[in-house]
């Protein structure tokens, strides 16, 4: 029973008196029942589900739990529209990022198809959409590059002049890309199922968010030289960055008047249908499909010239060549990283708004198997794309079914008009990327944020940021977890704690070492404990022994 005796002195006060019965140990057992309502399984009985073949199909390939539950009238249309606005968006953007990763366009195209197919097989997340990505494309790039430069495929021509073999140098970078892909998408494969989802906790929002800044610097540079159509050296290690922007500027003097024109009209033309686009994106059913349409363009002058077709379009599936597996195995393994980081925090992002769990560690095998089976079909390292997964969502998407109708738009597009694709101006391509980049650029803003809420999470951001810059990606990424892991056991190792009294006629609770007129509760203790930015209070009730 509570009784509550109310006086009047100046002001109110409140009097509690509480009398209940006094439980043991034994007692409050007994009282709560402990141990009769629940039915947590033995081991035995969980290694026996586990053995379970449908327990093993429903873990191991998603799609069986929810394709035949599929409400074709609540989701049909929605992913329908989705799936076709997200195909508009692979066709560009596959074939302007396999100009990141030094292929043709149309391995682009590729990357946008057969991986798509897989993940709506073996992946949790209904809303990502799963294809090339500016800063994995850049990774791939700079091990093709290294592997394959320019300087090995030298030729003399009929005149006495040295050139370049293309075709020779190209099919030899696919090979080095497609075993990247696989060796990559075996790692992510192992780290699955070992149940290695739990690293993705020690990198945090802050160190990726840096990272795929800095990569976007490395990305934007590398296509400066379409934009201005210059040949640049390749520069390795750190400071390559730096070196190639100086060596750009040192040839301005050749630019290509024609592609710096058509560059400009193109990127001028992406800027401002794409900002209407966000402006009037409530009113508009679909996006304007500007990236497309600015891709076209060069189809109809395909069609007038009359460009023969060079080579079959959709080829064999072919094992990739294992001799490079040793060359790129530590690439590999930051491709793998990274992919599984971008794709587990947007799938994480999107189960939290909409209710749904993603498993970090299915999704390892998802992306890992997309990885694996799209290298056998000439594909390169993918993961989810923020932009076209906004996309997705803001459509009406509502399951990767989406995903399997953009694969058909793809598949469509490939088979009917791909040859035209082996010709291509890099110039309107690389006004792709470019525009494409404002996204990543945008994370700058987290600089001010960051400084005004955690500055342990502003440090691992330009630390991040500036080795990435600085040291290139795959050191740059090193330098990232090992500072970033540095702070984590800095804020956990080195806890302050205090204990907290009641200051008399108040609600507050202070430190009684720093007040003095503060006074412990009887047999009630508040020890309020600090992380380094993170806070928590803990309470203690005392039973006199």
């Amino acid at each position: 029973t509570v009784e509550k005796d109310m006086e009047e002195k100046g002001s109110q006060s409140l009097e509690y008196f509480v009398k209940r019965e006094v439980l043991d140990e034994l007692c409050l057992d007994e009282v709560a029942q402990k141990g009769t309502w629940s039915t947590k399984p033995t081991l035995g009985d969980q290694v026996k589900d586990s053995l379970r073949l449908k327990h093993i199909l429903l873990t191991w390939i998603p799609v069986l739990s929810w394709l035949p539950r599929y409400s074709i009238r609540e989701n049909a249309l929605g992913d329908l529209i989705s799936g076709c606005s997200v195909g508009i968006m692979h066709l560009p953007q596959g074939m302007a990022y396999a100009l990141l990763a030094s292929l043709r366009p149309v391995y682009g195209l590729y990357t946008s198809l057969f991986p798509v197919l897989v993940y709506f097989i073996f992946g949790t997340s209904r809303h990502i959409s799963i294809g090339t990505f500016a800063v994995i494309s850049i990774m791939v790039g700079s091990v093709t590059e290294r592997l394959a430069p320019d300087s090995n495929f030298i030729v003399n021509g009929t005149n006495g002049t040295e050139t370049v073999d293309i075709d020779t140098r190209d099919a030899y970078r696919v090979q080095v890309a497609c075993a990247l892909t696989v060796l990559a998408g075996l790692f992510q494969i192992l780290l699955g199922v070992v149940r290695f989802g739990f690293v993705v906790t020690y990198l945090s929002e802050p160190l990726i968010r840096g990272y795929t800044t800095g990569s976007a610097c490395h990305v934007c540079v590398s296509q400066l030289k379409y934009l201005f159509g210059v040949s640049p050296s390749r520069f390795t290690g750190p400071l390559s960055l730096v070196y190639t922007v100086l060596e750009i500027c040192s040839l301005l003097p050749q630019t290509q008047v024609p592609e710096l024109v058509v560059s400009l009209v193109a990127l001028a033309v992406l800027i401002v249908v794409k900002e209407i686009n966000d402006c009037y994106r409530q009113k508009l059913p679909l996006p304007i499909p500007i990236e497309l349409i600015v891709v076209s363009l060069p189809f109809g002058f395909s069609f007038i010239l009359s460009l023969p077709v060079k080579q079959q379009v959709l080829k064999a599936p072919s094992a990739p060549d294992t001799t490079f597996f040793s060359s790129v195995i530590g690439d590999a393994f930051a491709v793998a990283i990274v992919g599984f980081a971008i794709n587990i925090s947007l799938g994480k992002t999107f189960g939290l708004k909409y209710g749904y769990k993603v498993d970090s560690n299915q999704e390892l095998v998802a992306v890992g198997l997309s990885n694996t089976i799209g290298g056998f079909f000439h594909c390169y390292c993918v993961t989810s794309s923020l932009s076209r997964s906004l996309v997705q969502e803001s459509t009406g998407g509502k399951t990767q079914v989406a995903g399997v109708i953009s694969s058909i738009i793809v598949l469509i597009t490939v088979l009917k008009i791909g040859p035209l694709f082996e010709d291509l101006p890099k110039a309107v391509l690389s006004t792709i990327v470019f525009v494409n980049l404002k996204g990543m650029f945008k994370q700058f803003m987290d600089v001010p944020l960051l400084w005004k809420t955690n500055k342990v999470d502003l440090l691992v951001w330009l630390v991040t940021f500036i080795s990435t810059v600085v040291l290139n990606l795959d050191m740059g990424l090193a330098v990232a977890i090992a500072f970033s892991m540095l702070t984590f056991i800095f804020r956990t190792q080195l806890p302050r704690y205090s204990i907290l009294g009641n200051l008399p006629g108040t609600e507050l609770y202070l430190d009684t070492d720093t007040y003095k007129e503060v006074r412990t509760l009887f047999r009630i203790i508040f020890i309020h404990i600090k992380l380094k930015y993170n806070h928590f209070v803990l309470l203690l009730n005392v039973y006199p022994l």
